[in-house]
C-alpha cells in the first residue's frame, strides 16, 4: 500500500505465499539499512586504510544509526537518479556533522553501494529460510526413519506401478531438500562485496582501491571478489537459480502431499487446525491449503529467475536496466522462497500418515503391481517374452472376472508347470520386493548427517 513500509506483510495477497519475518528482512527497511551499512563500512575501510580522515567513519557510523528514512518516499525521490542510492547518500551527507560529511561515499558509485545492498539482504533473509530449512530436513529424516517399514503403492505417471514405503518417499524428499540446503550454505559463503566505483578500476581510492575492498568486505562478513562485477551478474543469476531450486524442491513434496490427501487415495494430511483448510461453501473439506501456497509461490518463483538469468546481459562497465531490474525480483525472491520453507516446514513436521489407507490402497490392485517380480521368476525357465505374455493374460482374466490374480496364476498351466501356490504367495507379498529401498534410505539420512 502506498506509505506503508513492509507492505509485502501487510498486502492483501503476499502473506499467504510468506512470512512476516521474511516480508520484514526483506522490506524497504532493510534495504535502506543495508544500504546504511554497506556505506559505514566503507568509511570505516577507507579510515583504517588512511584514505580518509581519522574519526570520519565514527561520525559517519553515527550519522547512519540515528537516520530515518521513509522507504516510499526514497523511492519517489530515487526517479530522478534511477536508484535509491543517490537520495540516501545525500540524507546521509546532510545528516553528518562537520568535514566528515565530505567522506560520505568517497570513491564508490551507487552500484557499489546496491550490490552490497543486494547480498546484505540475501544474507539475512537466507539465514531465516536455511534454518526453516534445516528443520524440514530433520522433519524428512524422522519420516524416513519411522516409515522404513510402511508399505504403500509406488505410482509412475499417476498408476500404480510397484510397492515402495511410505520411509522411502520421505528419503527421496529428504534428499532433494538435502541437496538444495547445501547449495543454500555454499551460496551463502560466496556473497561477495561490491566495490569498483564508477568504471571498475578504483580509480578514485588510488592505489588504496583493493586494500580498502578487503577491508570493507571484512566489516561486513562478506566475501572479497576476484574483481568487481558491476556487468558480471553469475552471483546475482546464483541467487535466484538457487531459490528458485528450492521453491521447486518445496513445491514436489507439497504436490506428493495433496494428492495423498485426495479422498480416493487418503494416505497423508497437513496438519489439523481450527479453520485450516476449511471451504466458504462445503464444511466437509479438509483443502491442501499450505500445498496450494506453495504450489503458488513456487510458480511465481520460477518466472523471476528468468527474469535475473534475463537481465545479465548488461552493457560493458555498467548496464542500462539489467542490474536494476534485479532489487525488486530478488526480494520476493526471497519471499516466496522463504514462504515455501516456512509452510514445508510446517507441513512435515505435523504430517499425519494413515498407514491402514496405505496398506488398503496397496491391496487394491490384488497384487497385480507384482507382475514384474512373477515375470522375473518365470523369465529364466520360458524366456522373458513368454514370461511377460503369460503374466499379463493372468493379470488381464483377473481384471475382467471375479478371480484374483494369485488365482490365474495358479489355474495357468504354463505358469503353473514353474511356480507352485506356495511360490505364488511369495511373489505377491509386497514386502519382499523392495529391492535397495532401506540402502536409499540410509544413503539420504547419511547425507543429511554429513551436515
Amino acid at each position: 500500500m502506498p506509505g506503508e513500509d513492509g507492505a509485502l506483510a501487510r498486502g492483501l495477497f503476499a502473506p499467504i505465499t510468506t512470512t512476516d519475518a521474511l516480508a520484514e528482512l526483506t522490506s524497504g527497511r532493510a534495504w535502506v539499512r543495508a544500504m546504511l551499512d554497506a556505506e559505514v563500512a566503507l568509511a570505516t575501510a577507507e579510515e583504517r586504510v588512511g584514505v580518509i580522515p581519522a574519526g570520519s567513519a565514527t561520525a559517519i557510523a553515527g550519522a547512519a544509526d540515528t537516520l530515518e528514512v521513509d522507504p516510499d518516499d526514497l523511492g519517489r525521490r530515487a526517479r530522478l537518479g534511477g536508484n535509491p542510492a543517490i537520495p540516501l547518500v545525500a540524507e546521509l551527507r546532510a545528516r553528518v556533522d562537520g568535514p566528515a560529511a565530505e567522506w560520505v561515499h568517497w570513491g564508490a558509485t551507487s552500484q557499489d553501494v546496491l550490490d552490497t545492498a543486494a547480498m546484505l539482504v540475501v544474507k539475512r533473509a537466507s539465514a531465516q529460510i536455511g534454518t526453516d530449512l534445516l528443520a524440514s530436513c530433520a522433519a524428512c529424516a524422522a519420516l524416513s526413519e519411522r516409515h522404513r517399514m510402511t508399505l504403500m503403492t509406488g505410482r509412475t505417471l499417476l498408476q500404480h506401478a510397484l510397492p515402495i514405503t511410505f520411509g522411502l518417499k520421505a528419503a527421496g524428499w529428504l534428499a532433494a531438500a538435502t541437496e538444495v540446503r547445501k547449495a543454500l550454505e555454499h551460496l551463502r559463503a560466496r556473497l561477495p562485496v561490491q566495490l569498483g566505483g564508477a568504471a571498475g578500476t578504483l580509480a578514485s581510492l588510488g592505489g588504496e582501491g583493493f586494500e580498502v575492498l578487503e577491508a570493507m568486505a571484512g566489516e561486513l562478513g562478506l566475501v572479497v571478489p576476484t574483481m568487481p562485477w558491476h556487468t558480471n551478474r553469475v552471483i546475482v543469476a546464483e541467487c535466484a537459480s538457487v531459490l528458485g531450486t528450492l521453491a521447486g524442491v518445496g513445491a514436489k513434496i507439497a504436490r506428493d502431499v495433496a494428492l495423498m490427501m485426495q479422498t480416493e487415495v487418503g494416505e497423508a494430511f497437513e496438519p489439523a487446525a481450527p479453520g485450516r483448510g476449511g471451504s466458504s461453501t462445503l464444511p466437509h473439506k479438509r483443502n491442501p491449503v499450505g500445498a496450494s501456497a506453495v504450489s503458488t509461490a513456487h510458480r511465481r518463483a520460477s518466472a523471476l529467475v528468468a527474469v535475473v538469468i534475463g537481465a545479465m546481459d548488461d552493457e560493458h562497465e555498467r548496464g542500462v536496466g539489467g542490474w536494476q531490474a534485479e532489487w525488486e525480483t530478488l526480494t520476493t525472491l526471497l519471499c516466496l522462497a522463504g514462504g515455501v520453507a516456512s509452510q514445508v516446514r510446517e507441513t512435515l513436521e505435523g504430517l499425519e500418515i494413515d498407514s491402514e489407507a496405505m496398506a488398503a490402497n496397496l491391496a487394491r490392485t490384488g497384487g497385480v503391481l507384482l507382475s514384474e517380480r512373477v515375470v522375473l521368476e518365470l523369465a529364466p525357465a520360458l524366456g522373458r517374452t513368454e514370461a511377460t505374455g503369460a503374466v499379463q493374460r493372468a493379470a488381464s482374466r483377473a481384471s475382467a472376472s471375479a478371480t484374483t490374480f494369485a488365482e490365474e496364476l495358479r489355474a495357468d498351466p504354463t505358469i503353473a508347470a514353474h511356480l507352485g501356490p506356495d511360490d505364488v504367495a511369495r511373489l505377491l507379498d509386497p514386502a519382499g520386493y523392495l529391492g535397495s529401498a532401506s540402502a536409499f534410505i540410509d544413503r539420504a539420512l547419511g547425507a543429511h548427517r554429513e551436515g
